[in-house]
């Protein structure tokens, strides 16, 4: 099904006689495969008598040989369809294949966010991406990690022309109050002593169209107007989280503290938090040197750290 998906990419008119016989299979057979790619994997495929068969749009697939030469220290395992790439490289970590890996899909059956979110996931049009570390420095390598990666993420939109890029606390990505991409770090072995930790990744980057998600979304083509090839992202992204890795494990994350809040979207806004029932209101003052958020409550500073936790805007409906 993959093979004949790689003769239709291009986005042109393909006649089944000419699709049969590159694949070796009866015209009858090819349009088997094209319902199966329009049922199992969602795609749009125009059939015109006369002409042959065109997929709605032209499809950029993540290439295994681009990926590999970019990332020579990353070896990269890309899947056609998984549960979620996390789920992929935590079952990867128990296999014992050495850290640093990466893990990629076209696309995710049982993607997933923070607090147990579903993740959209549609084939070939976002990036599902999850890097496996492992950590021996203990608990300070560990720390505002997950803010580290939001400022990496960034970054390598920004450099790819997406414009009016900021973050929210912890794991988020916005334009404006729209999300583009969120962060989903889970943790394997002991934090303070050797661990592994998978730093899984979303990024909407080519869909224009979800009725499934639940809040405010964009992505990389609506921000734009234009298509963006999935392998720069990967490779970009890759260098970016390179550049930052490296500069928390040598000098920790209290460096990163201001440039984080420069570009924190919520930085004095009233704001409301809540873990499970409880609610608390403040002001966002921003984070501290270890990346826990800092809200002014009634006048006092407080400061907030979790998993569980949850940031709203206070008019945030």
């Amino acid at each position: 099904m993959l093979t004949l998906l790689n003769l239709l990419k291009d986005g042109q008119f393909h006649s089944g006689q000419a699709l049969g016989a590159a694949l070796g299979i009866s015209r009858s057979a090819v349009w088997k495969q094209l319902q199966h790619l329009e049922t199992e994997l969602g795609l749009s495929i125009h059939k015109v008598r006369g002409r042959g068969y065109q997929l709605a749009a032209p499809l950029m697939l993540l290439d295994p040989h681009k990926i590999a030469v970019e990332l020579k220290g990353w070896p990269s395992f890309i899947l056609d369809s998984i549960d979620s790439t996390n789920a992929e490289a935590l079952r990867t970590i128990e296999q014992g294949k050495p850290a640093p890996f990466l893990v990629l899909a076209e696309r995710q059956l049982a993607g997933r966010g923070r607090r147990g979110r579903k993740w959209v996931s549609p084939f070939a049009e976002n990036l599902y991406y999850s890097l496996v570390l492992r950590i021996d420095g203990g608990m300070r390598q560990l720390e505002g990690l997950s803010l580290v990666v939001g400022l990496a993420v960034m970054q390598a939109l920004r450099k790819l022309g997406v414009p009016g890029l900021g973050l929210k606390w912890p794991n988020d990505v916005l334009v404006g109050r729209k999300k583009i991409a969120g962060i989903l770090l889970e943790i394997v072995g002991d934090p303070a002593d050797v661990c592994h930790v998978v730093l899984g990744i979303g990024i909407n980057v080519n869909m224009q169209a979800a009725d499934e998600v639940d809040q405010q979304w964009t992505s990389m083509r609506l921000e734009s107007g234009k298509s963006h090839d999935r392998n720069l992202l990967v490779v970009e992204l890759s260098h970016q989280l390179q550049a930052y890795l490296r500069r928390h494990q040598v000098e920790g994350f209290s460096v990163l503290q201001a440039e984080w809040e420069s570009n924190h979207l919520w930085q004095d806004q009233p704001v409301s938090l809540t873990a499970g029932v409880n609610r608390t209101d403040g002001v966002a003052l921003g984070i501290d040197s270890h990346g826990a958020l800092r809200l002014k409550v009634d006048g006092v500073e407080k400061t907030y750290s979790g998993g569980e936790l949850s940031l709203r805007l206070r008019d945030d409906s």
